[in-house]
């Protein structure tokens, strides 16, 4: 009896637990109003549904066992269920309760479930807009259709188990009989039991009515496009009569059914029912194969253009693709001045040669500074002000990496290493002499053009382990020349863990005794969990879908995570279905398991970016800004979840300079215009004008390319606007049929402007795959790639950028090395092409140069200040020898490491950088015991200067 005690409050006290730091934690970000609604809209749903449908069963029991016959005149049959009466006549009300109780709680724990479906048909808000067929409000299938189809299968759930449960009760108690002679059925159980076949039928009826409905947002294949929704020609003309037949004939069979009453027999409602289930065959699914294969398949497009009108319309609204704007392009540029062609490419983009997809093991190995920091597998792209004048800017934060650190236990991975340390950026335009980033932001801390700002990381990408801060314990904050330095969390963000309540029941939550007792945890202690970005907002935000792109900002002082989320429905009729997971899927969520796919097996028919999110970077914070203020969606939620969206007034200048167009939107985007460009039904229904997104040139894995963000101006914009791009291909093809960009700058009158530039199909304009290849297959290309890759060496292939230049198309690709004894990758090279010439130069500036038969100098690459030597300064006049020769040593270094580098010897190159890396230490320990210095040893990533 103790065991049993024990077992029955510990298994309440987990449950407990969990329920009670839930409620902590949205406390703490201040969103306990989302978890109350939430709450209480799942509790509201599991009594009623749940009591509605135990009640609807244990009536039914009821009332057959009220309605049994007498047991004086048992046939044999009874005589042999006597034993079970017998059995359970002691026990009748306690199983009645049980039985009651077992279908109420299946009922009311799958009715909670359907808590989003309640909330958004009670605060359900007008789109303001008419389907085409039955001219109902779109809210209706978005909002109103979902809640009705759930009574209704509520109801024929709760009737299918009230008849069962019923026929059972009948034939136990004599009121239904299956081998004795004579009736099979007493009349007070035929009456029962053909009453809830009526009630059956009739919700039969309102089915065919609702499906009628349905007709408008039910997904078919069509040979156009896979995932139709909407009426086509059968529909219409076959299947929606049909619908409104089949309800009528449910309607009588339900009444003869109900007529039982009074007649007690079973003959008109049988002979009804098979009527409808004849109905249902012949009407309901022969017809609409006749008229398909008589009417519609001869002269498929006359039948199906009217409704491809209505499809191409609707996806278009429903995708925020119906403004792309179209523009015919030539592809040949008809330009003879290379000059000012030339000239044109600075003016028409600025060309990113830092991919944030390669050289995020660059910023690693050149900014890590301690092994328990680290950078995201793919690095982001963004917009600093420099000089008065935006640039394009690789960024990545300093994070934490709990396996880099020195010993992993409990107080180390969740008392002492607790936050990761700055940013880190680089302009996205340049490199310097030896193809290393050009750092604006670098340095621990961090310092350069960013100014000041809390630079402590505690909620960033790679921090999904909980910590515990602000008690007994100090944290490891970062190490300088002076040694290590300790800190104490000082934001009010987490739990407090002073309360044993608390301790108790989180200990209970991540299975750790320890935080119960440890005392490592004391006043002033708080839990902080729940720390990547995507992983809060979707917490105080349920009913969005998030982006699979976190990015940081510097903003006002503070590091913030800005995250896009997206409305959807699944309920717009006529517009086609998408799987966001599918279409957000491309050659870098494939590879980096941190940029993850949006909602996996999502299915919607509609996506808006409604919102705006940030999460402070040190405190945590969430704040949600309205973004689109028509959504109706939004609108919709905000009236569910009061005061947890704030305005889209409420954010600031210096935020809004940071917000750009999301890509996982783009590209849900991109792969509806593949289809959905064209005008006309006709041309739809042909395919002949059905675009694809190429694969990715750069890797062999056959994922389609990502999407790319770079400043550049298409035709019609007068100056440089920061966009994201794309190319598009005929399908089945590799020449390019298409260029799209977006407009990405918030803030902006052209913010989510699309246009794309339509090749002609009459000319043949090289395509990603196809100037890949043509790069590959060039003899003195091939063999500077091949002379590049001796040893141990390997050629990394960065972004292959597509930007429209004087009427044809400019493409611009990086390439890196990696080897050599360097762990990083360096950009060598970048290949430029343009209107079939090919250039591949040691620097862009070269590159187009060549390609254009421009002259003049080229500007020298800035310098950097990574760990990768450029020309030492003159050595300080000194006199102590040992410096001296060190000196001398580092000098000669250099020129074997420059000589390496013109011979393409790699081995060789890398081993002169480690005896130059050698030579400078050398310099520098000497030179500090002569001055009596006893400096700090040197960072991992020396220069030359520091000698």
């Amino acid at each position: 009896m103790t065991l049993g005690v024990l077992a029955v409050l510990g298994m309440a006290f987990t449950m407990f637990a969990g329920f009670w730091t839930d409620w902590l934690w949205y406390r703490s970000v201040n969103y306990s109003s989302v978890f109350t609604t939430t709450l209480w809209t799942k509790i509201g749903l599991f009594f009623v549904f749940g009591l509605l449908m135990a009640l609807s069963v244990g009536f039914n029991i009821w009332l057959a066992h009220r309605l049994r016959p007498p047991l004086s005149a048992m046939s044999m049959e009874q005589q042999s269920l006597d034993r079970y009466r017998m059995g359970i006549a002691p026990y009748k009300k306690w199983l009645l309760l049980a039985i009651t109780a077992l279908v109420g709680l299946i009922a009311g724990a799958s009715a909670s479930g359907q808590w989003r479906t309640w909330l958004m048909w009670v605060n359900g808000v007008s789109f303001n807009q008419k389907d085409p067929q039955f001219h109902l409000d779109v809210s209706f299938y978005a909002f109103d259709l979902p809640w009705y189809r759930f009574l209704l299968g509520f109801g024929f759930a709760a009737t299918i188990l009230s008849l069962i449960a019923a026929a059972l009760t009948h034939y136990l108690y004599g009121g239904l009989r299956i081998t004795s002679p004579g009736a099979r059925a007493t009349s007070a159980a035929t009456g029962h039991l053909s009453v809830l076949l009526g009630i059956f039928v009739a919700l039969k009826a309102v089915a065919y009515w609702l499906d009628r409905y349905g007709l408008a947002v039910k997904s078919s294949d069509f040979k156009a496009t896979d995932n139709w929704t909407g009426l086509r020609y059968v529909d219409a003309n076959a299947y929606l009569p049909a619908k409104t037949i089949l309800f009528c004939i449910a309607v009588i069979c339900a009444l003869l059914f109900f007529a039982t009453l009074w007649r007690r027999t079973w003959q008109l409602p049988v002979i009804g029912f098979g009527l409808m289930v004849l109905s249902a065959i012949l009407i309901g699914g022969l017809y609409p194969a006749i008229v398909q294969k008589f009417q519609v398949q001869p002269n498929e497009q006359a039948k199906e253009a009217p409704y491809v009108e209505k499809n191409l319309k609707a996806t278009r609204e429903a995708y925020g693709i119906d403004d792309a704007q179209v523009t015919e392009y030539s592809g040949q540029s008809s330009i003879d001045d290379k000059t000012k062609l030339r000239d044109d490419v600075d003016s028409t983009a600025s060309i990113r040669i830092m991919d944030p997809n390669v050289v995020s093991p660059t910023f690693q190995q050149l900014q890590q500074i301690r092994n328990y920091y680290g950078f995201p597998t793919n690095l982001d792209v963004d917009r600093y002000s420099k000089d008065g004048k935006d640039q394009d800017t690789v960024i990545g934060l300093r994070e934490l990496n709990l396996n880099g650190i020195p010993k992993n236990n409990w107080i180390n991975d969740h008392f002492r290493y607790t936050h990761g340390y700055g940013a880190v950026a680089a302009e996205g335009t340049s490199a310097d002499s030896q193809g290393r980033p050009v750092f604006t932001e670098s340095d621990l801390p961090s310092k350069g053009d960013l100014g000041k700002y809390q630079q402590r990381v505690y909620y960033g990408e790679k921090t999904t382990e909980y910590s515990i801060v602000g008690g007994p314990q100090k944290e490891i904050d970062y190490s300088d020349d002076t040694g290590e330095k300790t800190y104490s969390y000082e934001g009010n963000s987490g739990v407090n863990l002073s309360n044993p309540i608390n301790r108790a029941a989180y200990a209970v939550a991540f299975s750790e005794p320890q935080i119960l007792y440890s005392g490592a945890i004391g006043e002033g202690s708080r839990i902080l969990y729940n720390r990547t970005p995507k992983e809060r907002v979707e917490a105080v935000a349920p009913w969005l879908t998030i982006d699979g792109d976190a990015y940081p900002a510097v903003v006002d002082g503070k590091i913030q995570w800005i995250v896009d989320a997206y409305t959807t429905t699944n309920g717009y009729p006529y517009a086609s279905r998408t799987t966001l997971g599918d279409t957000t899927a491309d050659s870098l969520t494939a590879t980096n398991d941190s940029r993850a796919v949006v909602a996996q097996q999502n299915q919607v028919n509609y996506i808006r970016n409604s919102v705006k999110a940030t999460v402070d970077a040190y405190s945590g914070q969430v704040k949600l800004y309205e973004w689109d203020t028509q959504d109706p969606v939004l609108k919709t939620w905000m009236k569910a979840f009061p005061n947890t969206v704030e305005p889209k007034s409420d954010i600031s200048e210096s935020l809004m300079a940071h917000l750009r167009y999301p890509q996982d939107l783009f590209k849900v985007q991109r792969e509806l215009l593949s289809r959905y460009h064209v005008d006309d039904a006709t041309t739809f229904l042909s395919g002949s004008e059905v675009w694809q997104v190429p694969d990715d040139p750069t890797n062999k894995a056959g994922d389609a390319v990502p999407p790319y963000y770079l400043s550049m101006k298409m035709p019609d914009q007068k100056e440089q606007a920061f966009s994201l791009t794309t190319t598009f291909t005929p399908n089945g093809r590799d020449n390019l049929s298409a260029f799209m960009a977006v407009d990405a700058e918030a803030g902006t009158g052209d913010y989510g402007k699309i246009r794309i530039l339509k090749l002609p199909t009459n000319t043949t304009v090289n395509g990603p795959k196809q100037v890949q290849s043509q790069f590959n297959s060039e003899q003195d290309i091939a063999e500077t790639i091949s002379l590049l890759s001796r040893g141990d060496s390997n050629v990394e292939y960065g972004n292959l950028l597509a930007v429209p230049l004087d009427g044809g198309l400019l493409y611009v690709e990086p390439v890196y090395v990696r080897g050599g004894g360097l762990k990083y990758p360096l950009l060598r090279k970048v290949l430029v092409t343009y209107g079939g010439s090919t250039a591949f130069e040691d620097t862009l500036d070269q590159a187009l140069n060549k390609v254009f038969g421009a002259e003049g100098t080229t500007p020298e690459p800035p310098e950097g200040d990574g760990d990768e030597p450029t020309e030492p300064t003159p050595p300080p006049t000194t006199e102590n020898p040992t410096v001296q020769e060190a000196l001398n040593d580092a000098q000669k270094a250099f020129e074997d490491g420059q000589q390496a580098l013109k011979d393409g010897d790699w081995e060789a190159y890398g081993k002169a950088q480690e005896d130059l890396e050698e030579a400078l230490r050398r310099a520098e320990d000497a030179q500090s015991g002569e001055t009596g210095g006893g400096g700090a040893s040197p960072s991992p990533s020396p220069s030359p200067d520091s000698s």
